[in-house]
């Protein structure tokens, strides 16, 4: 059953959570985990986002955005 939106307003939290399928591996090692950070660096910057914690396993990622 798919998720209802997200609410789109400025200055509300998210909480993200990506999950592997089948709790599959998402991270394969320490590399993935700085390439994930790295692309998040750009791409929060440009979209005026703050990313106030995160926790990186390696079958899932969880955050805690704000646009």
């Amino acid at each position: 059953m798919p998720r209802l939106a997200r609410l789109d307003v400025p200055g509300v939290l998210h909480h993200i959570m990506i999950l592997g399928i089948e709790r599959h591996k998402i991270f394969r090692d320490n590399k993935d985990r700085d390439d994930f950070i790295e692309r998040l660096s750009v791409i929060l910057p440009g979209t005026n986002t703050s990313c106030y914690a995160w926790s990186f396993m390696s079958n899932h990622a969880i955050s805690f955005l704000e646009a």
